[in-house]
């Protein structure tokens, strides 16, 4: 993202909220304006508001981000318009969102202000995000203006890498692959370092052991040019320590199950959101 990034209207800044905000600022952001009734404080010349009513009345962003959960987003939005009703008029919105889909936050983002229904981008990061290695997968409908769609990608770029998605529908199984799956690499590492005390290891050397082990062979995957498959046969020697593990995990009753199960209910999860 070279130069200075254009002026946001950030609504939410908690944990992702929050993680991309404070990327954006180190890279570079014209003054901007975050909405939130918990954030302590932010970074000067950014300005932090707890209510749509403290917006200031000249203050015009190119880019609105929805960053609430689905359940409060409507409020969130009613609030807004209710002070600025206009302020959507001439800004691409991007939603990081689950579950509310672009058609609803177009329909409830058309203020006065405007002929028709606002841009609306859905992206879906994780909270890699806060440390610059997110994975965000991005989604516009046909006919969004390319300018909408390279602004939007420029933003999470600053956060790691982005994919777009042809259909709206994959958006929920991105949530449940990237947006959820830090949480299934960190079950990973405690369920690791857990075996490893049972296996009477001491607590901290297993929780090492487990921590370094899980980000270094994701550190690893990310750099190889072989995919994952490839990298565990690498690891895997016939009849050895590794191939008696994964024997297990690999049995069709265990991971290959599981995992497809875990997936299958987050991406139900995310449609039973949309609004």
């Amino acid at each position: 993202m070279a130069g200075q990034k254009p002026p946001l209207l950030l609504i939410g800044c908690g944990n992702m909220g929050g993680a991309l905000f404070d990327a954006w600022a180190a890279a570079g952001l014209a003054p901007s304006v975050v909405l939130d009734r918990k954030k302590e404080s932010i970074p000067a010349p950014h300005r932090l508001v707890r209510s749509a009513a403290e917006i200031p009345a000249d203050f015009t962003p190119s880019v609105i981000v929805l960053a609430v959960k689905p359940q409060t987003a409507a409020q969130a939005i009613t609030d807004l318009l209710a002070a600025r009703p206009d302020i959507a008029a001439n800004a691409t919105i991007l939603s990081v969102m689950a579950g509310a889909t672009t058609a609803t936050i177009g329909a409830a983002m058309h203020g006065e202000g405007s002929v028709a229904p606002p841009v609306v981008v859905r992206a879906m990061p994780n909270t890699p995000s806060a440390i610059g290695r997110g994975m965000t997968g991005l989604f516009a409908a046909p006919g969004t203006p390319q300018a909408s769609r390279a602004l939007s990608e420029s933003l999470l770029t600053a956060v790691g890498s982005t994919v777009w998605v042809e259909h709206e529908e994959q958006i929920d199984a991105v949530t449940a692959v990237s947006g959820s799956g830090p949480a299934y690499v960190f079950l990973l590492a405690e369920l690791l370092e857990r075996a490893g005390v049972e296996q009477g290891l001491p607590a901290d050397v297993a929780r090492l052991l487990a921590r370094k082990t899980v980000s270094g062979a994701g550190e690893l995957m990310d750099r190889s040019p072989d995919d994952a498959e490839q990298l565990r046969r690498k690891v895997t020697s016939p009849g050895g320590t590794t191939a008696q593990a994964i024997g297990v995990l690999a049995a069709k009753d265990a991971w290959p199950t599981a995992i497809s199960e875990a997936v299958a209910a987050a991406t139900r999860r995310a449609r039973e959101l949309a609004v």
